[in-house]
Formats: structure tokens, C-alpha cells, sequence
């Protein structure tokens, strides 16, 4: 498994990204994108973390 370096700008706790610094809740981006899936976002629900990449072999339903 890869050392990543946490940027401490970015907190993150979603450990299944493979951008997630692994040992601490951040993520070893230097920037990452934030976007929305809705026309008029409203509540944090409505944005998302584009720059999410799945780790590999955390896929359940795609066995990846």
C-alpha cells in the first residue's frame, strides 16, 4: 500500500477513494473538484467530490 501524503487543507473521511490518505481523514490530492448533481442545490447532499476514484477492489458489486 502506497504512503500517501495528507494535504491538511482537504479533510476527508470517505475511505474508500483511492486519493484518501489512508493513516488520517484527508485526502493526498492538491486540489480536488467539487460539483452537483442537482439544478438547484439546496443541502450538502447536493455536491459531490468529482475527483472520487474507487480504490481498487472495493467494488461489491463489480468484484473490482
Amino acid at each position: 500500500m502506497e504512503n500517501k501524503k495528507p494535504n491538511r487543507c482537504i479533510a476527508c473521511t470517505v475511505q474508500q477513494c483511492a486519493h484518501h490518505a489512508e493513516k488520517e481523514n484527508f485526502c493526498s490530492l492538491d486540489k480536488i473538484m467539487v460539483g452537483t448533481h442537482e439544478m438547484n442545490p439546496t443541502v450538502s447532499q447536493c455536491v459531490d467530490c468529482e475527483s472520487f476514484i474507487l480504490k481498487s477492489g472495493d467494488c461489491k458489486t463489480c468484484g473490482k
